[in-house]
């Protein structure tokens, strides 16, 4: 049992390690081809700290491991607003501009559904991949260009994102060397991470499906939470707010299209029956505390907080 969770640390560690090294290989690569600072940071960053569930999401695909690829992608949704916006809005109130994240918000909510359209068959199959791939291109050019040429918030949450990362290097050698070893750290961050789950799972007596929605869904979504928190004590709401969206939307269109694209993905009932819901949920109250109140405040981060708590208890003790 130690010995299993040390080779989740070690897995956690390697991803998140891994993240940020692939993430300053490829805006070295971006600066040197002049890519805009806007693109770089709605297509690299956000792809980047999105590259811990990518990663594991696949490797579990292609291992016939279908309930842990999709319950990563699933638990870090509910997780990434729960645990990581609920735990920021209790370190600071959240002021946040309804026009920036009005976008955004809207696409985690129409994401969830059409997650949960698909699904209805119990299973996402290579058409389903594709609508999802679409689905994201389409976001991507619709940010992208409501971005471009004006000064909106969530704009400059993207290049905030991109500029972060201070005098990195654009030589070949650096942006080659630094996507290899990224990638290389991910991957192999991925398998012992899917080890030690596993065994924890086995030890436990619970399913691959629980696991990957909680211990491998949170163990994914710290590169989303360091940035977050960190936002939240220096008082940037847009960019901790903004990340989330992002990752979110990055995970359900992204993670979840590529992986089904390379194995169909059966989909475990309990996932169907309730964690899908959850999943819906959770992207309608934070789209309600966003836009009637306009802000998060500490009462509804702890409110998120103790739904996340709450969730926790049932997928080990009560489903």
């Amino acid at each position: 049992m130690a010995m299993d969770l040390l080779f989740v640390l070690i897995g956690v560690a390697l991803l998140t390690g891994g993240g940020e090294v692939l993430i300053r290989g490829a805006l070295g690569a971006a600066k040197r081809l002049n890519v805009s600072p806007l693109l770089s940071g709605l297509v690299i960053v956000g792809f980047g700290t999105s590259s811990p569930e990518l990663v594991v999401s696949i490797d579990a695909a292609i291992n016939n491991q279908p309930d842990i690829a999709i319950g990563n992608v699933v638990g870090s949704n509910i997780g990434n607003i729960l645990l990581i916006l609920g735990l920021c809005a209790m370190i600071s109130p959240m002021a946040v501009k309804p026009l920036a994240l009005r976008r955004d918000a809207i696409t985690v909510v129409g994401a969830s559904v059409l997650f949960m359209v698909l699904v209805a068959g119990s299973a996402l199959a290579r058409p389903d991949a594709f609508i999802l791939l679409l689905g994201l291109a389409a976001y991507l050019v619709w940010a992208y260009w409501t971005e471009r040429g004006h000064n909106l918030p969530s704009g400059e949450v993207y290049q905030a994102e991109a500029e972060e990362i201070k005098a990195v290097p654009e030589s070949v050698w650096f942006t080659t060397g630094a996507v290899l070893l990224g990638l290389a750290l991910l991957i192999g961050g991925a398998r012992i991470l899917l080890h030690g789950a596993v065994s924890i799972a086995e030890d436990f007596g619970v399913s691959e499906a629980v696991i990957g929605l909680t211990l491998v869904a949170v163990g994914t979504s710290l590169p989303e939470l360091a940035i977050s928190v960190i936002a939240a004590f220096r008082r940037h709401a847009d960019v901790a707010v903004g990340n989330i969206l992002g990752s979110n939307i990055f995970n359900l269109l992204g993670i979840l299209g590529i992986s089904a694209l390379l194995q169909p993905l059966p989909v475990a009932a309990r996932i169907v029956q309730f964690d899908q819901w959850v999943l819906l949920g959770t992207a309608v109250l934070l789209l309600v505390f966003l836009y009637t109140g306009r802000r998060l405040s500490r009462l509804e981060g702890s409110i998120l907080f103790s739904a996340y708590v709450g969730y926790i208890l049932l997928s080990f003790y009560g489903f």
